[in-house]
């Protein structure tokens, strides 16, 4: 995977060239955009080949209706046999459909086999078999002679006889096929016979060797993320036990210099209002920049009729890093807050998002971003998925001090740590994700802080959404490539490189990767396996699932109730998210350039009075 070298792939423009980054930021900008759609004929072509090898596997060596062992899976209720028959003798007869039993006479033994004992049957002889085989004319003759079972010494006498005298008489002696003009029962195998049969085999064996190894992959698949919900849980409990005992670890006196907070905003006239209302509630002194990247919908025109303390800075088209560092560049104050034009701050959050700068160590500072409209399946998910990322993900990041993202929504930097890393970089779709990355290999601390809340929007569409997450995962494949030197650092960056990349590339990229095997695997489970074992594997995943969206929700003040749709998240939620990945690393494995993907906006926020919570009518999926 090296999606910050896709320059090499004459498909795409380099994503560290410097005159084709900007071109594509925008849906409206000129690029060359190549999508690589062979990888879909290729991803459907590798799950039929493995869904026809589990296939094959199950027909072979399992039967419908019977257990893993053979032994049927379903048996008739022992009431319905009758008491006579259940209590009686050994032999059962049926006169009549009335099922009867009898017993042996006390001191006898019962002899039998099929189609026997005779009572008057005697030995007949070599001599009575020639009787009976010999022909009385000249028609051809089929002659069946039984050569297993018991003595067959007669059989053998009488052929040394009959033999000679039937060839004597002018027979030939033939095999059947041959004797009828039918194909023989038995032939040589020609050579594509020979070779199917020989691939049939290897299919056969193979698939045994394909079960193990994805039954091997799903147990493995478990047991990891079980571990990975233990680390979490511990790392979240451990993070707010810190947090509760603030006297003892406490950032230092309270921050009361002033902010700049820079907005960058192309076509953000839905929000835009909502978002700058709620900077100017903030209870800290805020100077508010927005900076208009080149926006059709009359942002900027918008922002100045509301005749508030807010500068506006106008410029091309250029993309949100250029905008983010124009407002750098014209911010007033050493720290600075980024907020996305779609986002609304509560009255508390810059004041509390500011305060771990009295620590000189720390650099950045991520808060906790919320979902504002939540309606529908797919708002719930989504908020889950923000709870659960925020309130659990985070803690355990920053308790390892290798922190990857401070997201766009909400985030505090030392303005002059931003210039000595030469601003904020376009080089990656993940701009976010690879400044962060950059100030934790300088040596910076990136800290959480879950009290700072802001409320954003967003996707109400599957398509919206799947736009969204394409570009934030090929952007953190991007970042992760582009400081891979992390892995062999000291310091704050091997910090980051050993700790936060490794549980990206495990839990992030990989896992999802083989998350369609899992679920294939799992199908041919419940066909050919103990479907009893594997429901029951499907849910205690979803137990983990569960708990620990329970603990999030708590940790983060928020009402359960939204948590009743998970188990339908991995059911829809889910394989979206690990398509996503999927189609990311075929994107960076290929070489191909993604454009920026704008996201629409619902004008769901509202700037909150005072309200802890935003109005958010939102959309319904």
């Amino acid at each position: 995977m090296r999606p910050a070298d896709a320059g090499r792939n004459p498909k795409g423009p380099s994503v560290t060239d410097p005159h084709q980054r900007n071109a594509s930021r925008h849906g409206h900008a000129r690029t060359r955009h190549t999508t690589p759609r062979t990888h879909w004929l290729l991803l459907a072509m590798l799950a039929a080949a493995l869904s026809v090898a589990l296939l094959l596997q199950g027909y072979t060596h399992h039967l419908f209706g019977t257990t893993p062992d053979g032994t049927p899976g379903a048996q008739g209720p022992s009431g319905a046999v009758p008491a006579d028959v259940a209590n009686g003798g050994p032999v059962i007869t049926n006169p009549n459909a009335s099922p009867r039993t009898a017993e042996v006479k006390p001191r006898t033994i019962a002899l039998t086999f099929d189609d026997g004992p005779d009572p008057v049957w005697k030995r007949h002889g070599a001599d009575h078999i020639l009787a009976h085989a010999t022909p009385h004319s000249n028609r051809g003759q089929i002659l069946l002679m039984h050569d297993a079972g018991g003595d067959r010494a007669q059989t053998v006498a009488a052929l040394g006889t009959l033999l000679p005298r039937l060839k004597d008489q002018g027979f030939d002696f033939t095999r059947v096929s041959d004797a009828v003009g039918m194909p023989a029962p038995v032939q040589s195998a020609g050579t594509l016979d020979h070779i199917q049969g020989m691939a049939f085999n290897w299919a056969l064996q193979d698939g045994d060797c394909l079960v193990w190894l994805l039954g091997l992959l799903m147990y493995a698949a478990g047991a990891i993320s079980v571990l990975r919900a233990v680390a979490v849980l511990v790392a979240a409990r451990r993070h707010r036990r810190g947090r509760d005992r603030r006297t003892g670890r406490s950032w230092g006196p309270p921050v009361t210099e002033p902010v700049s907070v820079i907005v960058p905003a192309y076509n953000e006239s839905a929000g835009i209002e909502a978002a700058v209302r709620s900077l100017l509630a903030s209870d800290h002194p805020v100077e508010i920049i927005v900076v208009d990247d080149g926006s059709t919908d009359g942002t900027a025109d918008l922002v100045e009729s509301l005749g508030l303390p807010v500068r506006v800075i106008r410029q091309q088209n250029a993309g949100k890093p250029a905008a983010l560092n124009t407002g750098l560049a014209a911010a007033s104050h050493d720290l600075v807050v980024m907020v996305d034009g779609d986002t609304v701050f509560e009255p508390g959050t810059v004041r509390t998002l500011v305060h771990p700068f009295a620590d000189p160590r720390v650099g950045a500072v991520s808060g906790n971003a919320k979902v504002v409209n939540r309606g529908g399946l797919l708002g719930r998910w989504q908020h889950i998925e923000y709870v659960v990322g925020f309130n659990l993900d985070r803690r355990l990041f920053d308790l390892a001090e290798c922190m990857p993202t401070v997201p766009g929504a909400v985030g505090a930097f030392r303005r002059q740590a931003l210039l000595d890393l030469g601003g904020v970089s376009d080089v990656t779709l993940a701009e976010d994700t690879d400044l962060t990355m950059g100030l934790c290999r300088a040596g910076w601390r990136v800290v959480y802080v879950e009290d700072a809340a802001a409320w954003t929007e967003a996707p109400a569409t599957l398509k919206a959404l799947w736009r969204q997450r394409y570009r934030w995962c090929y952007g953190t494949l991007q970042a992760m490539w582009k400081h891979r030197g992390a892995l062999t650092q000291r310091g704050a960056a091997g910090k980051l490189g050993r700790r936060g990349l490794v549980y990206l590339l495990l839990f992030q990229v990989l896992l999802p990767l083989f998350a369609p095997i899992v679920d294939i695997f799992a199908l041919y489970g419940l066909a050919f396996l103990d479907p009893v074992r594997i429901v029951g594997l499907w849910l205690a995943f979803t137990l983990v699932q569960l708990l620990m969206g329970l603990y999030a929700f708590r940790l983060d003040g928020e009402h359960p109730g939204p948590l009743w749709s998970l188990p339908l998240q991995q059911f829809v939620y889910r394989q979206l998210m690990y398509l996503v990945v999927i189609q990311s690393v075929f994107t960076a494995v290929s070489g191909s350039w993604l454009r920026w993907q704008c996201m629409e906006r619902y004008g769901s926020l509202h700037a909150p009075g005072g309200a802890a919570e935003p109005a958010a009518p939102g959309r319904t999926w």
